[in-house]
């Protein structure tokens, strides 16, 4: 059989070969449905089986070759796949992996149907070889663009938001040394309190990001502990960075277990700090903590627009920041774009894990589940 009938004949088959392996490339995969993880496959085989059969020269083939093609197609299935890959929190190691899997899976499927192996095979086995290699091509360019502007972007945000504090600090600074009022100290006091929150929260998840791009295992310290007073810790330093925020807290059930309080504190006061951030104009925060037969699981409910279906599937993604409201311009951000994917990092790390959802109706939830007792991480595949 003719490569390119094998692929339009048999895409069906390839394409689970791809979804499965594409659901082995964690964390980055383990949240994507299975239309995501199939994300343009579809379309790069027809491509491929369209190159196979295309007539090409001695020149178009060296062009080929030596890696000109693949600026001539930015609009390629190829090359949007590399930009969602990014997006999604995918490695250029895992993009490129997926190629590999493929051309395995191909072959495999492909030579028990070749009687012969002859010139037409041949040529064949080489166009495809080149149809491959110029969409991993394509795509690890889209994807490299993306991850450079992406990174561009991510050091403008920390000098900004980072400059907010620090101004506000400077500023309280002044008034401490003008002032002679105890009562305005106290007030003055609250106000450095805060900016500090807000720094050291920014702080913080850069380090965990850091360390988790540098290849580094999230450290976890886990000990006997009570998710209540997790959260209350949590809540209390939400509320330092959000004064004219109400927050609710409710509990129910058995909230003991052996949890790494530290990292799950941070993770409740990152959610908590993100719901106050896209709240709707005079609503407060909902924090739920409710324990289950082997599970506790946290939810942090805000009210506000409900999070439109295509950014839901790149919420936990690394430096993804959703526009905030314009009900409310020049409201504050607090965070770098890193709390939902280090909260999700954190859970897995737990053996956990985290969910989400929103509509206009019931406001939008995110839940966090931890096992009772510590559990393997989940590994991070193809990373």
């Amino acid at each position: 059989m003719k490569l390119s009938q094998f692929l339009t004949d048999r895409a069906e088959d390839i394409l689970v070969e791809w979804e499965a392996f594409a659901k082995t490339l964690e964390p980055a995969a383990s949240l994507m449905s299975s239309a995501a993880l199939r994300d343009h496959a579809s379309q790069m085989l027809k491509a491929i089986a369209l190159d196979i059969d295309s007539l090409q020269s001695d020149a178009q083939q060296t062009a080929k070759s030596q890696g000109d093609a693949p600026s001539k197609f930015p609009n390629s299935a190829a090359s949007i796949h590399g930009t969602l890959r990014e997006v999604s929190g995918f490695s250029l190691v895992q993009l490129t992996a997926e190629f590999r899997a493929l051309r395995a899976s191909v072959l495999r499927l492909w030579l028990p149907y070749v009687r012969e192996f002859n010139e037409n095979i041949h040529d064949d086995l080489m166009r495809f070889n080149e149809a491959v290699d110029q969409a991993l091509a394509e795509s690890a360019v889209t994807f490299s663009e993306h991850n450079d502007k992406t990174r561009e972007r991510f050091l403008a945000i920390l000098g900004h938001d980072l400059r907010t504090p620090l101004s506000a600090i400077s500023m309280t600074g002044s008034l401490l040394v003008r002032s002679n009022s105890a009562e305005g100290n106290t007030a003055i006091g609250k106000r450095l309190v805060r900016s500090a929150a807000t720094m050291s929260t920014m702080v913080n998840d850069l380090l965990e990001y850091s360390r988790s791009q540098l290849g580094g295992k999230m450290p976890m310290a886990p000990s006997p502990s009570d998710m209540g007073d997790i959260a209350q810790a949590a809540l209390h330093d939400a509320a330092l960075a959000h004064p004219d925020c109400a927050f609710e807290f409710h509990s129910d059930g058995d909230l003991s277990g052996v949890f790494d309080g530290v990292r799950l504190q941070q993770v409740i006061v990152n959610l908590l700090t993100n719901a106050a951030q896209y709240r709707a104009r005079g609503t407060g925060i909902t924090l739920d903590v409710e324990g289950g037969q082997d599970e506790v699981a946290i939810a942090v409910t805000n009210r506000g627009p409900a999070i439109p279906a295509d950014a839901l599937k790149t919420i936990f993604s690394a430096m993804v920041q959703l526009p905030v409201d314009g009900e409310q311009p020049g409201r504050p951000r607090t965070s770098l774009g890193l709390g939902l994917f280090i909260a999700r990092e954190t859970a897995l790390a737990h053996g956990g894990a985290i969910e989400v959802s929103s509509n206009d109706a019931d406001g939008t939830t995110f839940t966090v589940r931890i096992p009772r007792a510590p559990a393997p991480a989940k590994p991070h595949t193809g990373a």
